[in-house]
């Protein structure tokens, strides 16, 4: 029923769904759009009770979260202390002396390689266009 071709098409999309879901996990977008969410859920409660001068200000001052601000906030939280613990690699190299002295060998022989690029390249001049006799 499905051919090959098909399955290809679906193994690609697939592939491209899963980069997509990998770049927004690293950077950190999932968690503007769970605030979004958080604030438009806010905002709707918000304004069954208030006027919306004093809803869009509650719900966006900082000092009246949801549990859904809260549960955002630590997530966040969690996220920078692992980022903290996760230990720094150093690269060590053990110590060089202060000058570094380079001996050349005894027997130095050059090899040389024929350059077929510039062999390549290489052509004669075209003759020039013969001349009218009238010029």
């Amino acid at each position: 029923m499905f051919g090959p071709d098909y399955l290809a098409r679906v193994f690609l999309r697939c592939g491209k769904i899963l980069v997509v879901i990998a770049l927004v996990l690293t950077t950190g977008l999932h968690w503007a759009a769970l605030q979004t969410v958080a604030w438009s859920t806010m905002l709707a409660s918000n304004l069954c009770k208030q006027s919306v001068t004093t809803a869009v200000a509650e719900t966006f001052d900082g000092g009246h979260p949801c549990p859904l601000c809260k549960a955002i906030a630590a997530g966040k939280k969690s996220e920078q202390k692992s980022e903290a613990i996760s230990p720094v690699l150093k690269m060590e190299f053990p110590p060089v002396a202060d000058r570094l002295v380079l001996i050349p060998p005894s027997q130095f022989q050059t090899v040389s390689f024929p350059d077929f690029f510039a062999a390549a390249t290489f052509a004669k001049p075209l003759l020039p266009p013969p001349r009218s006799c009238c010029a």
